[in-house]
């Protein structure tokens, strides 16, 4: 398995997570009750430290989903490689040939376990939010699709709901607005939308609907909430795999935004863009993009 942090002193206070029992067999399902479990423990440290020091609440959400995450894993899939944001070294990109860097397990793995132990850390560490997740996905070597994922489940427990292959969700229906020509609904960040977005959004008369993490953003799109998300300007594969293993398996686009394929457990873990929409809106979103993707 790749290599994890070490194991460092309990946070004063937290208590530890109440036994889960004999997880699913199944990987959809096992993703579904791993994500839940590691929610259950981030709701219990919020409860414990409350939000005074919010960035003490942020470490110890991160480290205590993480760790639940891996002890799980090495004991229901020990033969299973991990790609977990919070692994040491999780965001090296190695080459072939290189000496300086122990090549990762995982690129020789058939089966990889990507996840994200805490997505939207800043909406976690306020009072009241809830656009925060739990990301758990699985890629497999032997697969049909570009991107591998077999199974993914993302949770959002201060939503008290998760989404998940195993029973995936109904495909959107159109909304009202978009049937009657009303502009489309782009989910973006709420504290720094990038400026290609609010020009893509002026570009195609679209509404820019701020939410957190991306995980809750592009869960917005598989529930009908929004119409489209799009990203540029920095994530790694741990950021969306569990919601695009999710909104593909439900029937949306998902793609980069130059409309190439999302690939998972590559060398460099670095996915900087991508876009996941109604199939109907692609090819007119995409379109728009290609006017407005951001200069590299």
């Amino acid at each position: 398995m790749s290599e994890q942090t070490g194991t460092s002193p309990r946070i004063a206070g937290q208590r530890e997570p109440e036994s889960g029992g004999t997880p699913p067999v199944n990987d959809s399902a096992f993703a579904r009750w791993l994500a839940d479990r590691a929610g259950q423990v981030l709701l219990q440290v919020r409860e414990d430290m409350g939000y005074a020091d919010g960035k003490a609440l942020k470490a110890a959400g991160d480290k205590a989903a993480h760790d639940l995450l891996r002890t799980e894993l090495a004991r229901w899939r020990p033969a299973d490689a991990v790609l977990s944001e919070e692994d040491d070294h999780s965001r090296v990109a190695w080459q072939d040939g290189e000496q300086a860097t122990v090549r990762p397990d995982r690129l020789d793995a058939s089966r990889v376990w990507i996840v994200d132990p805490l997505d939207g850390t800043r909406e976690f560490s306020e009072e009241g939010r809830t656009d925060w997740a739990v990301h758990v996905a699985l890629w497999t070597a032997d697969c049909s699709s570009p991107s591998c994922l077999a199974a993914g489940a993302v949770a959002m427990p201060a939503q008290h709901r998760t989404l998940g292959t195993d029973h995936t969700p109904a495909y959107p229906p159109l909304p009202l607005a978009a049937a009657t020509g009303g502009p489309i609904r782009i989910a973006a960040s709420r504290t720094r939308p990038p400026a290609f977005v609010t020009a893509l959004a002026e570009d195609i008369g679209a509404e820019l609907v701020p939410m957190g993490s991306a995980g809750v953003k592009i869960a917005a799109v598989i529930n009908g909430d929004a119409d489209a998300y799009v990203h540029a300007g920095g994530q790694y594969e741990w950021d969306s795999a569990a919601p695009v293993a999710v909104a593909s398996a439900t029937g949306l686009h998902a793609s980069r935004i130059d409309g190439s394929e999302l690939k998972y457990n590559q060398a460099d873990p670095k996915l900087p863009d991508l876009v996941v929409c109604r199939k109907d809106l692609a090819p007119r979103l995409l379109a728009a993009l290609q006017r407005h993707l951001p200069l590299t």
